[in-house]
């Protein structure tokens, strides 16, 4: 079974908190609860609960073979509001969100380019993900801040070793 995650940077909240919860479903809820309650001052009870519970994704794994990695290459000279969209996204998307892991790396020999890699538990989840209606609101406001069309790489891991 795998084990679940609250993140708050994906739940509705004017703190900004970024907490993120992992362990086995009942724990993550408990802990999520007492945060819930301690930190944004909701009160506990059935309806934070279903709240929690709605929010409550699988953690991501490490990535192995039969896993999907896209690697999106792009150039902007506005990479901050390009991690602001980023940042819409995940909180738009919220619990539907497919990706497991994603990190993104600024070219050090080219001024503005960029490669973000993205993690999928498949290549089903991958094209779920990019049919979902934020992802495409995403990618039409990603394009308009690029310099050119970005460049996408799909990748069946094949093989895949722990650091």
């Amino acid at each position: 079974m795998p084990r679940k995650m609250l993140d708050c940077r994906e739940m509705p909240s004017e703190s900004g908190c970024s907490l993120t919860l992992t362990g086995e479903a009942d724990e993550v809820l408990e802990a999520g609860a007492a945060h819930a309650v301690a930190v944004h001052g909701h009160t506990d009870g059935d309806e934070l609960r279903a709240g929690l519970r709605s929010g409550l994704r699988d953690a991501p794994q490490a990535t192995g073979p039969g896993a999907f990695v896209q690697v999106i290459e792009f150039s902007t000279r506005s990479y901050d509001e390009m991690d602001a969209l980023m940042d819409g996204w995940m909180a738009d998307i919220g619990a539907e969100r497919a990706a497991g892991w994603m990190v993104m790396g600024r070219h050090r020999d080219r001024a503005d380019s960029y490669l973000q890699v993205v993690a999928f538990d498949s290549a089903e989840d991958a094209r779920r993900n990019s049919d979902h209606p934020v992802t495409t609101a995403f990618a039409e406001k990603m394009r308009a801040l690029c310099d050119g069309p970005p460049t996408f790489h799909d990748l069946d891991v094949v093989r895949a070793e722990p650091s």
